[in-house]
């Protein structure tokens, strides 16, 4: 019998939990895509009676933001329907499951932090997807299932938005970056701390864990750029209405933290805080000519 089980272990959430795992010396099993097709509820069902974990972490989406809405079917199989299949396994075997959800179950209209209560109102298919989500753990594991809301996610261990002005900054590239849209970026290995703290504790329910304060993606942009040593003024902002996405984008995505000290846990760290302490980790594993992630497109343009 093992402690955790991550599904989805080599995207960005999931290897930076399976290494902080390791390092707490923590019994885990970790499943890719490759291992295990979520989609595939025998084949989930079969992996859980098989490796008996205590608690299993769902890293694992369709993160296709644009693409799911022009095939929202798709998305919603993996997002909602899989992790339904996935919190059943979970109820059958007696496992408690944390599965990661996402800012755009909201509506992103509202300038004031949204609570984990407050009412969801997504406006993207994958948003849609997510909730559908986020309803199936809530649903079959009333008791034992939680979900863990984190947004402008970012770290060594995928392309992202930070790992693209990284990658600009150094080529002294100039960058055009959305300064209307507001959110909280949030450092992958702070979100993996978190889940290992919930996975000690059995909390149900709804947690938001995205970092403290809120900028936009202008100003995060600029916060890459001096931590480079490159010129801030080679980031100029731009409306998002220029950049004509298939999907929107939450002008609002900062969420608030009350259930943290509910639980007699602390509250998130500011993201320039975590930034700082992450950006030295950033430039060592991010190579100059890292392609474009699909959000850091979605956020700026050349």
């Amino acid at each position: 019998m093992i402690r955790h089980l991550v599904i989805g272990a080599t995207g960005m959430l999931g290897s930076e939990l399976c290494a902080l795992l390791a390092a707490e010396g923590e019994s885990y099993a970790a499943l890719g895509r490759p291992d295990l097709d979520l989609t595939d509820e025998r084949a989930v069902h079969a992996a859980l009676r098989a490796l008996t974990p205590d608690v299993v972490v769902n890293c694992a989406a369709w993160t296709d933001v644009d693409g799911a809405e022009s095939d929202e079917d798709a998305a919603t199989r993996v997002n909602g329907d899989a992790v339904r299949g996935l919190a059943r396994a979970c109820a059958h075997t007696g496992a408690r499951l944390l599965h990661v959800s996402t800012d755009y179950v909201f509506a992103g209209d509202d300038p004031d932090p949204r609570a984990e209560g407050a009412p969801t109102a997504p406006r993207t298919a994958y948003g849609r997807s997510k909730l559908a989500g986020e309803q199936a753990v809530l649903d079959e594991l009333p008791d034992t299932g939680t979900v863990v809301r984190t947004a402008w996610l970012y770290g060594s261990g995928g392309r992202n938005f930070v790992s693209t002005m990284i990658a600009k900054a150094r080529a002294g590239e100039p960058v055009r970056v959305v300064d209307d849209q507001h959110g909280q970026p949030t450092w992958a290995r702070d979100v993996a701390g978190r889940l290992l703290e919930l996975a000690g504790t059995p909390h149900p329910g709804v947690f938001h864990a995205t970092a403290g304060g809120r900028t936009t993606w202008y100003g995060l942009a600029r916060a890459v750029y001096r931590h480079v040593g490159a010129d801030p003024a080679l980031v100029s902002p731009q409306r998002s209405a220029e950049l004509r996405r298939a999907a929107v984008r939450p002008e609002f995505s900062v969420l608030s933290h009350d259930r943290w000290a509910a639980v007699g846990l602390a509250p998130p760290r500011s993201w320039a805080d975590a930034l700082a302490e992450a950006m030295p980790t950033l430039t060592d594993s991010i190579s100059p000519t890292s392609p474009t992630d699909r959000e850091g497109a979605a956020a700026c343009t050349r």
